[in-house]
């Protein structure tokens, strides 16, 4: 199981990449693999400002429909255009080009909140 270790977790399985006060956020390779083949990536809160553990949009998959959640609260900046022709690419490259948001961050303490590799891991059992 792939858990770079230069980025931060949730317990619900997103990945975040904290590069100044702009965060990209995507799902972990675990949860893509729970999942299984991604059809769909439906991200529609653009512009909104997203509080941290809300759900800031969803992922289809050949079995389930899964629910992303927001770790750190902030505006939601960018969409990865690339997920709507090739949602796939979210199983193929999970922490590259699969990442799904970028958000401006609105308060940056919450950034210690969230699990590095090793607890991340442990989290999943890896």
């Amino acid at each position: 199981m792939n858990i770079p270790a230069e980025l931060k977790y949730t317990k619900d399985h997103e990945w975040v990449r904290v590069e100044g006060d702009v965060a990209t956020i995507g799902i972990t390779d675990f949860a893509q693999s729970e999942l299984g083949d991604i059809v769909y990536v439906e991200i529609e809160t653009v512009g909104d400002t997203v509080e941290k553990e809300a759900v800031f949009g969803t992922v289809e998959a050949v079995k389930t429909v899964s629910d992303l959640f927001m770790p750190l609260t902030g505006e939601v900046l960018e969409l990865n255009s690339k997920l709507e022709g090739e949602p796939e690419l979210v199983n193929s490259d999970p922490y590259g080009d699969g990442w799904m948001v970028k958000v401006k961050i609105a308060d940056a303490s919450q950034v210690a909140d969230l699990l590095d590799a090793a607890a991340y891991g442990s989290l999943i059992g890896a």
